[in-house]
């Protein structure tokens, strides 16, 4: 993604973070992460079961994990957190770096058809790079809409990952951006996360420098945020 445009929602996150803030309150939040790491040390490992739940992760560079190390990407971290809760998930990463609604349309018959068998659950997550680019809202819906009419048609089940315009790009513009997202989810029947970011957007410390990708610990709080969600929008799995 462009390094234009969230910058401003962080730093409109920051200054809300920073007023809502208080010594105790802080110092409370700082040991909740090591609590929650100790109970969950504490629980017996559940075992992986069940057929296989294919997942095609689908998006630009907030999938691809640019700027992580290897195995610390979005996919990546909500696989094993499936797995950890007994989901025999396996995820499948086609995040690629810079890519457009546009592009990802262009690129999706060839995705889809490359995988090995047909995806139980597609996850979509395009559009930043749209929103930094200042494409036209109308443009990013009818795009994204001829991807989910091409997964419908495949009968993929689809999990659409929202995102928010910031203020600075005008009324107009956001509501029209913001809406995009709900109302195609809801003419093709695919299940939504309005703004996948919202559990971490205020708070800069979970950003890189480029205050535009998330940090490894960013991505956690991502990954545990839209775990039910994404767990929930997995299909029943198909009777053998």
């Amino acid at each position: 993604m462009h390094k234009r445009g969230w910058s401003n929602i962080v730093t409109i996150g920051a200054l809300a973070l920073a007023l809502a803030a208080c010594g105790g309150e802080a110092d409370e939040a700082s040991r909740a992460p090591e609590a929650a790491a100790s109970a969950e040390a504490d629980l017996p490992a559940i075992p992986v079961m069940g057929p296989e739940r294919r997942i095609l992760a689908f998006g630009d560079s907030l999938f691809a994990g640019y700027g992580l190390k290897e195995g610390e990407s979005y996919p990546a971290r909500l696989e094993a957190a499936l797995r950890a809760k007994g989901v025999n998930a396996v995820m499948t990463n086609a995040g690629v770096s810079g890519d457009t609604s546009a592009a990802g349309l262009q690129r999706l018959a060839f995705t889809l058809d490359a995988q090995a068998a047909k995806p139980d659950l597609f996850i979509l997550e395009l559009g930043g790079n749209d929103l930094l680019r200042g494409i036209a809202p109308d443009q990013t819906k009818a795009n994204i809409a001829q991807m989910l009419e091409t997964l419908k048609a495949r009968g993929i089940s689809v999990l659409v990952m929202g995102m928010r315009a910031p203020p600075n790009y005008g009324p107009e513009y956001q509501a029209q951006f913001d809406a995009l997202y709900r109302d195609l989810a809801k003419q093709h029947g695919a299940d939504l996360i309005p703004f996948w970011l919202e559990d971490i957007y205020r708070e800069p410390d979970l950003f890189q420098n480029d205050k535009i990708h998330p940090t490894a610990q960013g991505i956690e709080r991502l990954v545990a945020s839209t775990l039910g969600e994404v767990e929930g929008a997995l299909p029943p799995p198909a009777e053998s």
